[in-house]
């Protein structure tokens, strides 16, 4: 006769940590094992960094050539900007990679009247270069002042795990549009490619070969390589020779032209494009951007705390996390990256996938990007996949990113009808209103925002094409305006508090403490 269940099996207690996972934020492979892991998060990473030029540099007039030159430095400051994070930011293991936060007042810029109107392709394309880089240089500083100042730890305090669920979540679940609807413009290698990963990576991850799970580990690398090994047979085979533009552009992998206008070395360097040019509309439009990378990436730490088996990174290393991130963008700015930097959500996904969350694999990582940036050939031979194989991808790698944020759940009281609204509302919301904006714009050609002051409408139109951000004003304003006095447990502050400070818990010591013995010149408050 069965018994009946003793509470505790019914009930999951609430955990610091997740289970399963092999290695944490400061435990490492064998150096082969984080070598191949190290170049597995830089193929990862080249989906990025290859599709925002690939869209913004033919609008302003750039050609193959120029095209493979910003997505070498895209690359380059992506690798230095990683380095920088992970040594002196927030020290999680997390690659720092082109944002399409971004986009918005990017594409205000390419549209400029004034730039517009210049007759010559390659000018037009430099003198555009030249705008969106000072624009960036500007913008940085709010980053950079936040950070270093604190001020964004001091906004921190009114964060709970309740108000953070939507955020973070919606790091991931924001980003539906670039799945599967991307891996469907191409089903016949979209598909396969993310049924092979999820089976290499989830259904064969039990198979071991030298006590090394070497499906689950490397389910990337080896699916990448089968899908783009039948992808190049398929474009071989002359399948796609009659087929539309788009499929072709979609599907075959001798489309980029990126291998034919790569030079074989070349190193980027800072104002490679010529001086910036400052216009305060556009600074100001950029600055929206900046305040959203900024609240993504916010919610994108907190995840890679949780799949690095880290805390919470306290108050004070995220706002210096925030701080070096505006340096990041200043990079992007001096080097003409033509986009900002934000946490890449798909490396982070990437952590839980393999169940390795080491700095290490991650500081790798950002050596083969500074190296294959330079060497253009080698680089440009793998920026050549097909961007529906990466889509595929995305799609489990970024529902991987918005579970860990569902995961603070746990913390929380969900039988309260208060939580129940909050969450409800702001996740609705964060879906919603962005959902609006982009199909306006579709329609309309310009966002809902649409005064004579470019400035204004940028700001606005940037700011809630972002569902994190919609997310945390929607969730941070309810959560600390409704009946906020009697629900600290029910919002699972009690759990939440000790994290706030660095000396509040005994493990932020190990994970968060700077290299070289620097804290004693920047002590942790």
């Amino acid at each position: 006769m069965a018994t009946d269940p003793k509470p505790e099996e019914i009930s999951h207690p609430p955990m610091d940590q997740l289970q399963g996972l092999e290695y944490c934020i400061d435990s490492n492979p064998s150096w082969g094992e984080a070598i191949a892991l190290g170049f597995q998060h830089y193929i990862l990473a080249l989906g990025t960094a290859v599709m925002i030029p690939s869209f913004l540099v033919p609008l302003m007039g750039g050609n193959y050539g120029d095209k493979v030159r910003v997505v070498q430095t895209l690359l380059f400051v992506e690798g230095l900007n990683t380095l920088l994070q992970t040594l002196f930011g927030t020290r999680l293991p997390t690659v720092i990679g082109g944002s399409y936060a971004f986009m918005v007042p990017i594409m205000s810029i390419i549209h400029d009247p004034s730039l517009m109107a210049i007759p010559d392709d390659h000018l037009r394309f430099l003198s555009t270069m030249r705008a969106v880089q000072g624009a960036l240089i500007v913008s940085s500083s709010i980053q950079i002042i936040l950070g270093y100042s604190q001020l964004w730890a001091i906004c921190s305090r009114f964060f709970s795990p309740l108000g953070m669920v939507p955020v973070i979540a919606l790091v991931g679940f924001g980003l539906f549009d670039r799945g599967f609807p991307v891996a469907g413009r191409c089903v016949e290698i979209g598909i396969p490619m993310l049924i092979l990963f999820i089976i290499c990576s989830q259904y064969l991850k039990g198979f071991q070969t030298k006590q090394l799970p070497i499906l689950e580990r490397f389910a990337l690398l080896i699916s990448i390589t089968v899908i783009w090994a039948y992808a190049h047979l398929l474009t071989a085979s002359g399948a796609y020779k009659h087929r539309p533009e788009m499929t072709q552009i979609n599907c075959r992998t001798d489309k980029a032209y990126l291998i034919s206008s790569a030079p074989w070395i070349k190193i980027p360097y800072p104002l490679q494009w010529g001086a910036p040019t400052f216009d305060a509309g556009h600074c100001f439009g950029m600055m929206a951007a900046v305040f959203v990378s900024m609240i993504e990436s916010t919610g994108a730490y907190k995840a890679a705390s949780r799949l690095a088996s880290a805390t919470p990174p306290p108050a004070h290393v995220l706002s210096r996390g925030i701080g070096w991130q505006g340096i990041g963008i200043l990079l992007d700015g001096l080097f003409g990256t033509l986009t900002g930097s934000t946490v890449s959500v798909e490396n982070i996904g990437l952590l839980g996938s393999t169940r390795v969350g080491s700095r290490r694999v991650i500081q790798i990582s950002a050596g083969f990007m500074i190296f294959f940036s330079i060497l253009g050939k080698f680089g440009a031979l793998f920026a050549s996949i097909p961007f529906p194989i990466f889509a595929a991808v995305y799609c489990v790698l970024f529902g991987l990113v918005a579970s860990v944020g569902l995961s603070f759940l746990q913390f929380t009281n969900m039988n309260s009808m208060r939580n129940l609204f909050i969450t409800g509302v702001a996740f609705f919301l964060g879906l919603s209103v962005p959902e609006y904006f982009r199909e306006y714009t579709a329609k309309a050609y310009h966002g809902p925002a649409h005064t004579r002051a470019g400035w204004f409408n940028d700001f606005i139109n940037t700011i809630f094409f972002s569902s994190p951000t919609v997310a945390l004003i929607v969730a941070v304003f309810l959560d600390n305006t409704l009946d906020y006095k009697d629900s600290a447990r029910d919002r699972g502050m009690p759990w939440w508090v000790k994290f706030r400070t660095f000396k509040g818990d005994s493990r932020n010591e190990e994970f968060y403490t700077l290299p070289f013995n620097l804290n004693r010149f920047f002590p942790p408050s």
